[in-house]
């Protein structure tokens, strides 16, 4: 069932299914440049392996197994295959001697940009030994060695080495956080209850957060990684919003109004908490000051509204209302004036999350009977459909670059997590445990 399905049915049926076609022309504020080219093209880089020396032999392959994968998934970077270009790389040690320039030059000549490479052995041979890793990289363009990193931790953080491997790969040539170090949190059924997870952006390492038994749903992030905001059901006449830390477990309620209080989602500064509730009898929305705590109602209209997302600027707000007949999107500035219809085209468009970058907003859209991704710019001009295929997809969530979105889908039958890049290509399912798992919220990078 999707988010909107859901919250209907806790509303009394506030968001009725049936809507308008139209187009709108909007002078939708908010709208950034992409921070990279139109027509950019990804730096082809070879990975020359991270070599096992002094240690197990599976230790060197996984970390570059790891690395790999961070860099496709990066899309700032065209992974090649260097044996494929008769690239042979096992001379090329730490980058220095004829050895290493021969292939640097085979390199270059077969248009690879950059190589990458490494070691990694134990340091000490007693079983709880930490792991060193060192990493290289040449890039042709300059003919030098631009970077070497050294990284020593406990064989747990083995992935994470790769990970931050991979984040210094992509802030070096674009000046902006990679995403390897990023997580996800999202939600799994627990019994009769629904428990809070987080994981790696892979699906690796996963945490549980929550073990309650009760219904704890819809989390989001905190600007500094370091809370979880989320909606908290301790029975069905009491909902509130709680936000949880990560690192030590602590919890507590921050909105506990009369009724349903749902959808949380904070400012990209942390301090506005936009929320829904129905405490003054019909489902509006609220903005709570976190410094002051004042709260600050933001809609006045008879039908339901919900699911608030805020613009990268924090100037605007994306929510969800049935004021048009059916779920439609609607804008409007964060002390809710200037509020104005964004989606005509289907009956059923619901759960919105703004891009990181300003240019687009991802939401549930519905078409043909199907629950679907898509993705319209905020003033209404463009709008295109991500996903396809059977199930409901629902919950979109983008990646702080703005080039990935992780959502919940039934495509397989039961409720997963999955990622795709924001163009629709690419769909990974990250989740494989339980029956059930939504909800997906992805962090902001580290």
């Amino acid at each position: 069932m999707t988010q909107m399905k859901l919250i209907s049915a806790w509303f009394g049926g506030v968001l009725l299914l049936a809507g308008a076609v139209g187009i709108l022309e909007s002078g939708a504020a908010d709208v950034f440049l992409e921070a990279t080219r139109p027509d950019f093209q990804k730096i082809s880089l070879g990975v020359a392996g991270i070599h096992s020396v002094g240690g197990p032999d599976w230790l060197g392959g996984r970390i570059e197994e790891v690395l790999k994968k961070d860099v496709k998934r990066s899309l700032v970077f065209d992974l090649v295959d260097l044996p494929s270009l008769g690239i042979q790389t096992s001379d090329i040690g730490n980058g220095v001697g004829d050895g290493s320039k021969a292939i640097f030059r085979q390199a270059a000549e077969k248009g690879v940009s950059v190589l990458v490479w490494g070691k990694a052995g134990l340091k000490g041979n007693d079983k709880d030994a930490d792991v060193n890793m060192e990493g290289f990289v040449y890039d042709s363009g300059s003919d030098e060695l631009v970077g070497g990193k050294r990284y020593a931790g406990s064989p747990s953080v083995v992935r994470l080495m790769a990970h931050r491997f991979a984040d210094e790969l992509v802030f070096r040539y674009t000046g902006e956080p990679g995403i390897a170090r990023t997580k996800i949190a999202y939600v799994a059924e627990q019994g009769a209850a629904r428990e809070l997870f987080v994981m790696d952006y892979d699906g690796h390492d996963t945490r549980q957060l929550t073990a309650d038994g009760f219904l704890n749903l819809m989390p989001q992030w905190s600007p500094d990684r370091r809370f979880l905001i989320f909606t908290s059901y301790r029975n069905r006449n009491t909902q509130n919003i709680d936000m949880i830390e990560l690192a030590t477990g602590k919890r507590w309620t921050v909105i506990a109004l009369g009724g349903l209080n749902i959808t949380p989602s904070l400012s990209p500064d942390g301090n506005f908490l936009a929320f829904a509730s129905s405490h003054e009898g019909n489902s509006e929305l609220y903005r709570l000051d976190t410094r002051t705590k004042a709260i600050q109602r933001l809609t006045v209209n008879p039908s339901g509204d919900l699911s608030p997302s805020w613009s990268p600027s924090g100037r605007e707000l994306v929510f969800v209302s049935d004021r048009g007949g059916g779920p439609q999107l609607f804008l409007m500035s964060s002390d809710g004036s200037n509020v104005r219809r964004l989606t005509f085209e289907g009956d059923y468009n619901a759960a919105p999350s703004w891009s990181p970058r300003g240019n687009w907003i991802a939401y549930v859209c519905r078409t043909q009977k199907e629950y679907k991704l898509c993705v319209i710019s905020p003033d209404g001009q463009k709008r295109m459909q991500l996903t396809t295929g059977s199930g409901v997809d629902d919950s979109p969530s983008w990646s702080p670059d703005g080039r990935h979105l992780v959502f919940s889908s039934t495509a397989d039958g039961k409720s997963h997590i999955y990622m795709i890049d924001a163009d629709g290509k690419d769909i990974e399912r990250l989740t494989f445990q339980g029956t059930h798992n939504s909800a997906p919220s992805w962090s902001p990078a580290s």
